[in-house]
């Protein structure tokens, strides 16, 4: 019963597509926390304490719950995430999922081409994201000079596993 009063009040959100949309964290959140947070993601290694505060600054705090949708594939993406706390979940397929440790991102190709989000990202246990909106990622990139070659790196570095996966599964499926 408590459980149903706190969606009908708006404490929980409740999505009957089974989407819960996460919530940002309390109003205490620091930006001093963020860029500690951020130090420890190897994506801001090279950053300086200055590149780091611009980061910060754009960046929203959110904690999700386990289980909840966070990016769903085909749908539309205006913002790229960073995993803090916990362990996300992205769905390749209806039977293979993969584990995202604690400071991988997703959601940053759909930012990048436009395209709809390529996989559906669920929180396996409650999470702690870093969230970067569309509308700061081109000031992200430009306050943080540099950024835009770990993201390229990334990328490239997520297109060959992608293909040494896929020519696994040709081999596995010729014989091989």
């Amino acid at each position: 019963m408590e459980l149903i009063s706190r969606m009908m009040d708006g404490s929980i959100p409740y999505d009957p597509a089974g989407r819960c949309e996460p919530v940002v964290s309390g109003p205490g959140v620091r930006q001093e926390d963020k860029i500690e947070r951020l130090k420890e993601v190897l994506l801001f290694e090279g950053c300086s304490r200055r590149q780091l505060r611009s980061v910060a600054r754009i960046a929203r705090v959110f904690d999700v719950a386990a289980d909840t949708v966070i990016t769903r594939a085909g749908e539309p993406g205006d913002e790229f995430f960073l995993l803090i706390d916990g362990t996300a979940r992205v769905e390749v397929s209806a039977d293979r999922h993969v584990l995202l440790p604690p400071g991988e991102l997703f959601g940053e190709m759909s930012l990048l081409d436009g395209g709809p989000r390529s996989a559906t990202v669920v929180a396996h246990t409650p999470v702690r994201l870093l969230v970067i909106s569309r509308r700061n990622f081109a000031r992200l990139l430009e306050d943080v000079p540099g950024l835009t070659q770990i993201l390229l790196v990334t990328l490239s570095r997520r297109v060959r596993q992608a293909e040494e996966r896929a020519e696994r599964l040709r081999a596995a499926s010729t014989g091989l």
